[in-house]
This record gives C-alpha cells, structure tokens and sequence, in this order.
C-alpha cells in the first residue's frame, strides 16, 4: 500500500503530543493496548489506524480526537 501524506502526518502528531508529555513509544503503546512495533507503523504513517485505535490512542494521551486530524 502506497504510504499517504495524511497517514503520515497523523502519525506525526501522535509522536509530537506523545514527546510533549513525555511519554515514551513502548509507554504509550502499553497504555492503548497496542504492540510497540505496531504504534511505531502508525507514527511512521505505515499503517492506516481504524477509527477505534485511533480512539484508544487518544485516551491514552488524555486528548480528543480532533487534535490529531
């Protein structure tokens, strides 16, 4: 699958809010139930997140969706 520019941003602002907080990748990944390797595709823009994960990513970070998009 071709990697899409708005892939790759949201997975930009996941990392940024998540180093503004100072959460580390594996912490994060941890608290949203997610692997490790998994949440580093999706800050990468690798994968395309379902609307769910991206939810429980969100409350992981004490944020709202639309802080992503």
């Amino acid at each position: 699958m071709k990697t899409d520019e708005r892939m790759i941003a949201f997975g930009k602002r996941i990392r940024d809010v998540r180093r503004s907080k100072g959460i580390s990748q594996e912490m994060l990944a941890e608290m949203a139930g997610i692997d490790r390797s998994y949440m580093g595709n999706i800050e990468r823009g690798e994968k395309n997140v379902t609307l769910k994960k991206a939810y429980e990513i969100c409350d992981a970070l004490g944020i709202e969706i639309q802080e992503l998009v």
